[in-house]
């Protein structure tokens, strides 16, 4: 499949609290390995931020988009829903308190928009979660 033109999106979930720097050493980390994959040279450079709205207060992870030049948005839980099938990843403790398998996979499949797929499953570090998704273009 190409990502001709794609933007990549990536999910990220965290614990309370997280350190911005942290945050975008994880993002980095993420974006490396999704253009490290063979298909990646048809990928568009930018890349924006997806997490679930109830992550609005974590200055940490608005710091690190800052930092990184990326978008930073939030998703409503039912958009993180809407693709909950998609995720490869589950954490119990996440679907208590979101419903959701994975903060992560589902904000970066929900960000890709349709037809989306992980290219980076869920990544962790520092009590920081980050997933990249594409969409290939083909529609769900």
């Amino acid at each position: 499949m190409s990502g001709r033109g794609a933007r990549l999106a990536i999910g990220i979930g965290c614990r309370s609290g997280v350190q911005g720097p942290a945050a975008a050493a994880l993002i980095e980390r993420a974006l490396a390995a999704a253009r490290a994959l063979p298909e990646a040279s048809g990928f568009a450079a930018g890349a924006a931020v997806f997490t679930a709205v109830e992550k609005r207060a974590e200055t940490g992870l608005v710091e690190a988009a800052a930092r990184l030049g990326l978008a930073l948005v939030f998703l409503p839980r039912n958009a993180l829903e809407a693709v909950s099938d998609g995720a490869v990843t589950r954490s119990e403790r996440v679907v208590q308190l979101f419903g959701v398998p994975s903060i992560a996979e589902t904000a970066a499949l929900a960000g890709a928009g349709p037809g989306a797929r992980l290219i980076v499953p869920r990544m962790a570090s520092d009590g920081i979660t980050c997933a990249v998704a594409v969409a290939d273009g083909r529609g769900r």
